[in-house]
């Protein structure tokens, strides 16, 4: 077998990675990395996501970076509309009277404020079903974000939250694992390593994954 045909056989391994997005979800200034998934009714708008992730049905988003790996749930809301309580009304009559009347402008002052408070999502989160996420908040790698939950306040690498406001519950690992685990930058690996190490994901405890794969990573 020559090296070429040998290159070959060995990209059967791997399926296209372009990303999937169904017809009916509606993306504006989205950037999607290598094997997206968009699911039905999603609408996103100005937000980046990282290789591998995916939203389920009904999903939304706005100004938001969302890293690898992630997957979120079903009818998640990520940097949910903040309204003008400041003001008279809180009715979108005060920031998108363009919608009702001529020659009033959309209220740029007011978009700008919610660019200003973009939603970040590190790698490998985790967001269950119908969780919404404020504006301004920032979810760090490996976290996991309960179903129903209203975060408004900042998740730790690694911790579980849940609840209404959203609490942590506790963590995912200990701290010592977790440092290896952020140390390892699994999400980053290049595909070939992903495939050899996903039958170890399912059968090994963490910590003798780790053990295994730290010097293997290290010697990439």
């Amino acid at each position: 077998m020559t090296d070429e045909t040998h290159e070959i056989s060995q990209d059967l391994r791997f399926r296209q990675d372009e990303p999937k997005i169904h017809s009916s979800a509606d993306l504006k200034g989205v950037r999607l990395g290598r094997f997206c998934e968009i699911g039905p009714r999603c609408l996103l708008r100005d937000v980046t996501l990282g290789d591998f992730s995916y939203f389920e049905r009904g999903g939304e988003a706005i100004y938001t970076s969302i890293g690898k790996f992630c997957s979120i749930a079903a009818n998640v809301r990520i940097n949910a509309l903040d309204h003008p309580m400041q003001r008279l009304t809180t009715h979108k009559i005060s920031y998108r009277p363009n919608e009702y009347f001529r020659y009033l402008p959309l209220d740029s002052s007011f978009r700008q404020q919610r660019r200003d408070k973009p939603v970040s999502i590190g790698h490998d989160v985790w967001i269950g079903h119908g969780a919404v996420i404020m504006p301004g908040v920032s979810i760090g790698n490996g976290a996991v974000v309960g179903a129903n939950a209203v975060v408004t306040k900042d998740v730790a690498a690694f911790a579980v939250a849940a609840g209404v406001p959203a609490r942590k519950l506790r963590d995912r690992f200990s701290p010592a694992i977790a440092n290896r685990i952020a140390a390892l930058e699994w999400w980053n690996w290049p595909r070939e390593f992903l495939f050899d190490a996903v039958s170890d994901m399912q059968q090994l405890p963490i910590e003798i994954f780790l053990d295994k794969w730290e010097p293997l990573a290290l010697g990439q």
